[in-house]
């Protein structure tokens, strides 16, 4: 039998996850056509372009819950092009007439959140990492939810009040360290980073991860961790402590999404 505390966390989790596709989508329902091509942070991707994004990998996260076989012909599929798959995807969902898209997208994102809520708590599924259950699944759509976001509001000019919600992007962010340095073919620290992180909202509240008195340490506020483990913005314009050499290099590399390593932002080119 399911753990109840584990099945009541998966369904904040999954609560979570609307309201951050609510809050983007309060961005970009109500935009003229036109406005669907202003571009982005993110070279070469419009608005279209980054809606596009997040509806083509909620279908992969829902064939991945329902329909292991047809998930497995997405993998293919990106096999044969690791360098360009999710552009061309982004490409396809681009050219759409942005009504077309946006009703793509928000039908995309209720079946997404049907599947979830029916998913067994306890099983791993296929993903182009390793498997994952149905929450950490949800906490990964919420943290490109979010990020993808961001490249929005930073497009149209929109400041964003930060929510409790970013605790999912911190926590990937501080367990995705080790992925950081293996993805650039560098060695891992060893041992655990202290990290603390200022929450948003009042009254204060510090999100901690790791050993209390681990020698190595990164504190600030978690809108700003987020913001560089996204690499939405330079290291250089956030309000990030190091603590420790090994630390100070991690916050130099760190992100939180699978794949390549991206270029970032440069200092002062965003917010």
């Amino acid at each position: 039998m399911p753990d109840p505390s584990a099945v009541e966390n998966a369904f904040a989790v999954f609560a979570d996850l609307r309201e951050e596709g609510w809050e983007l989508d309060s961005l970009v329902g109500e935009l003229p056509a036109a406005d669907w091509a202003k571009p982005t942070p993110a070279p070469g991707w419009s608005l279209a372009h980054q809606i596009a994004h997040l509806h083509w990998t909620d279908r992969a996260a829902l064939l991945a819950l329902t329909d292991a076989t047809a998930f497995a012909g997405l993998v293919e599929e990106a096999l044969k092009a690791p360098d360009s798959f999710v552009d061309d995807g982004a490409e396809e969902g681009a050219a759409l007439a942005p009504a077309e898209l946006l009703t793509r997208w928000r039908e995309g994102r209720t079946a997404l959140d049907g599947a979830l809520a029916v998913a067994s708590p306890d099983a791993k599924f296929p993903w182009y990492g390793p498997p994952m259950k149905a929450a950490s699944m949800a906490s990964a759509r919420l943290m490109e939810t979010w990020a993808h976001g961001q490249d929005v509001a930073d497009a149209l000019g929109v400041r964003r009040v930060p929510t409790a919600r970013l605790r999912h992007v911190a926590r990937i962010g501080v367990r995705a360290r080790d992925y950081a340095y293996a993805v650039r073919g560098l060695p891992a620290p060893a041992g655990e980073f202290r990290v603390e992180l200022t929450a948003p909202g009042a009254p204060a509240e510090v999100w901690t991860y790791g050993p209390e008195d681990a020698p190595q340490r990164v504190t600030g506020p978690a809108l700003d961790f987020c913001l560089l483990v996204t690499q939405r913005a330079h290291r250089a314009d956030l309000a990030l402590t190091a603590t420790g050499p090994d630390a100070d290099r991690w916050l130099d590399i760190a992100q939180a999404f699978a794949g390549p390593a991206g270029p970032g932002r440069t200092p002062g080119a965003s917010r």
